[in-house]
């Protein structure tokens, strides 16, 4: 049986009715820092468009302000670059959230990550056995490697003394076992 590679399988996806919503919406994300410009593409970030109007979150209500005094001019230039037609444009902050929130709450989730008993740290000395390969479009060639990354990874864990399967430590010195084989005795 042949593989069929990702991008393959996506654009099929894509190309389905269904999709057309999320197709509109991408071709009106790659316009939008060409429409308004990078000084107000930075300080505004298109959300969905629902009934032909286009949700535009703003960094601050000066920006959504400003901009809903240009939003013909906006519109005009959006509807000359699109395959569908927007009728209106709200600019607001309900949505917009700051960078630094998102990175605290992603240096959070590390955090929690690195005590979680499944997380198995790389080894400095190690490390460009793990680097990323050169990406391949042939999917048999993309899997071996992703085979062979596996393989170097879990080459140095311990064995699940039920199934022997390579087992984070965190993992034994919580259970005694695998997880899977926990989830498996707790049924």
């Amino acid at each position: 049986m042949p593989f069929t590679s990702l991008t393959q399988v996506l654009g099929g996806l894509e190309n389905q009715d269904k999709w057309e919503k999320r197709r509109q919406f991408r071709q009106l994300s790659h316009c939008w820092t060409e429409v308004v410009g990078v000084a107000v593409a930075a300080q505004t970030r298109p959300l969905y468009v629902q009934r032909q109007v286009l949700y535009v979150a703003t960094s601050s209500s000066v920006w959504a302000q400003n901009l809903a005094f240009e939003r013909q001019r906006i519109l005009e230039k959006l509807n000359a670059k699109l395959s569908y037609t927007l009728t209106d444009i709200r600019f607001s902050t309900a949505q917009w959230q700051l960078p630094k929130k998102r990175s605290a709450i992603a240096s959070e989730s590390d955090i929690l990550w690195q005590d979680h008993p499944s997380h198995v740290t790389i080894r400095a000395h190690s490390q460009s056995a793990h680097a990323p390969k050169s990406l391949s479009t042939d999917p048999q060639t993309a899997f071996q490697t992703w085979a062979s990354t596996l393989r170097d990874r879990t080459r140095s864990l311990p064995t699940c003394p039920v199934c022997q399967c390579p087992t984070p430590p965190g993992e034994l010195q919580r259970w005694s076992i695998c997880a899977l084989c926990a989830a498996k005795r707790m049924k």
